[in-house]
């Protein structure tokens, strides 16, 4: 982060919803709102005008989507985290943007509490999605090509020494770095030492792909 503040970009058709997520992040004294776009044509330009350290991010918008600008902003150098917004709990477009590098999603009706801790996480580098909302998303969008990225994702986990798919495998399950290294014997260091590693042989920018992938190769 570029200050002491999370800086914050709310993409979102509503304005209702714009003013209400920032009426809400606004009482956090460590989270700035620097700007808001109401559709995704305005994101590039925003980003590179405002630099903000995460976007929420509106799926559904008239002109470019949020998944189109989405997958746009983080094919880009050094993005920020972007987190999807939207009012479905199990949503194609939603899996797609997780795919593409979106560090989580977020209903609309989200507790404010939830909320801003939610910003906090991902600002951190934390993924904000749970095991249990990844599986449900995987399970209940319908998906014609799960035996091609079955045998990409057991490909590119070949890539991995032995302790890196232990690391992989409890990415999967949702624990956190301190949670990993008291399973398996080594300093949370060592942890995000390996994370690191296998985000670089996996190609992927964060955790919630590292757990896309984990689940893609089981069977």
């Amino acid at each position: 982060m570029t200050d002491s503040k999370i800086r914050v970009l709310i993409v979102d058709d509503d304005a209702l919803v714009r003013a209400g997520l920032s009426m809400i992040l606004a009482g956090a004294g460590d989270i700035e709102i620097v700007g808001e776009a109401a559709d995704g044509a305005q994101v590039p330009s925003s980003v590179a005008a405002l630099r903000p350290d995460v976007v929420l991010m509106d799926i559904r918008m008239p002109v470019v989507d949020g998944l189109t600008a989405t997958e746009a902003l983080l094919a880009t150098p050094a993005p920020p985290e972007v987190v999807v917004l939207t009012t479905f709990h199990a949503d194609a477009q939603v899996l797609r943007a997780l795919r593409a590098g979106a560090a989580g999603f977020l209903l609309k009706d989200i507790p404010p509490g939830d909320l801003v801790a939610a910003i906090r996480r991902v600002a951190a580098g934390e993924p904000i999605l749970s095991p249990a909302v990844t599986r449900q998303l995987i399970t209940h969008v319908a998906d014609g090509g799960a035996g091609e990225r079955t045998d990409r994702a057991r490909t590119l986990l070949a890539r991995l020494s032995e302790r890196e798919r232990e690391v992989a495998l409890a990415v999967g399950q949702g624990r956190s770095n301190a949670e990993i290294g008291s399973a398996l014997y080594m300093s949370v260091a060592t942890v995000k030492a390996h994370v690191s590693r296998i985000l670089t042989k996996l190609e992927l920018s964060n955790r919630v792909q590292i757990a896309l992938t984990v689940y893609d190769a089981s069977p």
